[in-house]
């Protein structure tokens, strides 16, 4: 890789996982397997088996959702870094929602355990505590947020310029969504399939719950800068702050268009996106990237290039692996 290239390492949310998730890379390499294992064993149960198999329709559990994430994502960086010739390092890392903490154990701010312990925490709490439901919108975060307060929702998540999603309680979102159909009549919202309303105020006991289990947790200085959903900013370097803004997120929104904006001040011209896959052909070699659509839309509407690369099973690291070697 030439020193041209800068780096950024990204990693999705929920809505990329997927039943045998990992069983690929674990087939073929070790050392995804020892990832795999140190999960299992720091959180007591068999997160393999459900990761692969599923045999009891838990993947879709929060839960159980947000640890097979970090484990997987965590895995195909490993694989990732073992077949490349030459250490590739990021100059930042970022994470959509839960992504986010992969983002901070890739950066050593988080051990692997500690990551792993919160989010199956958070995961636990947001499934326990979690009600209403999530509307993807088609419109500016403006828009969307005049609409949604109009009808006692929230905005959650802002992906791109023109896509916006809000949460509020399940009646509220049935109203909004009616009220966008005679608004916008050739646009489309989509409901999102969670377990609640993340990322608005009605986290906020699961939040509260958490904060114990965050004020527990070891931060370090970490040895790559990491962008923080909250504040669309920089984390900042010591751990009350760290703490402070995890927190929040689970009860504002997620602003990915401003964390994507803020990476352009790092000068990157290439993101590598790790874990997780969508689509509806089952094997994970036929799967695609949950982040890859929304980060070209976002660095076209900036207008900015760079190049991105995935890295989601066996076929895309050695491709990522083998083009980013050769620049």
């Amino acid at each position: 890789m030439s020193e041209m290239n800068k780096l950024m390492y990204v990693f999705p949310g929920q809505g990329s996982q997927y039943q045998g998730i990992g069983y690929d890379l674990c087939q073929h390499f070790a050392v995804a397997r020892k990832v795999f294992d140190q999960a299992s064993n720091i959180l007591g149960y068999d997160l393999s088996k459900i990761a692969f198999h599923d045999p009891e329709d838990q993947i879709n559990l929060t839960r159980f959702t947000q640890p097979i994430l970090l484990t997987h994502q965590i895995a195909c960086l490993r694989v990732f870094q073992e077949l490349s010739d030459s250490p590739l390092v990021p100059v930042l890392t970022a994470g959509h929602s839960l992504g986010e903490y992969t983002a901070l154990v890739v950066a050593d701010v988080l051990s692997f355990e500690d990551g792993l312990k919160l989010v199956s925490r958070r995961g636990e709490l947001m499934g326990k505590y979690g009600e209403g439901s999530m509307l993807a919108m088609p419109l500016s975060r403006e828009a969307t947020e005049t609409l949604a307060e109009h009808h006692h929702c929230q905005v959650a998540t802002i992906n791109l310029p023109n896509q916006t999603v809000v949460g509020g309680k399940d009646s509220d979102i049935d109203q909004l969504e009616s009220a966008f159909k005679e608004l916008y009549p050739k646009k489309r919202a989509v409901k999102l399939n969670t377990e609640g309303a993340f990322h608005t105020d009605l986290m906020r006991t699961a939040a509260m719950e958490f904060n114990t289990t965050l004020e527990q947790t070891s931060f370090y200085s970490g040895n790559v800068p990491v962008l923080s959903n909250f504040t669309a900013k920089l984390h900042e370097n010591n751990a009350k702050a760290m703490r402070n803004s995890l927190f929040e997120q689970l009860t504002k929104p997620v602003d990915w268009l401003g964390c994507l904006e803020a990476s352009i001040s790092f000068e990157i011209d290439a993101i590598v996106e790790f874990g997780g896959g969508i689509g509806r052909e089952p094997e994970p070699a036929n799967k695609r990237p949950n982040l890859e659509s929304i980060i070209k839309k976002n660095y076209k509407a900036f207008n900015y290039h760079i190049s991105y690369y995935s890295a989601i099973n066996i076929d895309s690291i050695k491709e990522s692996v083998a083009s980013l070697s050769s620049n």
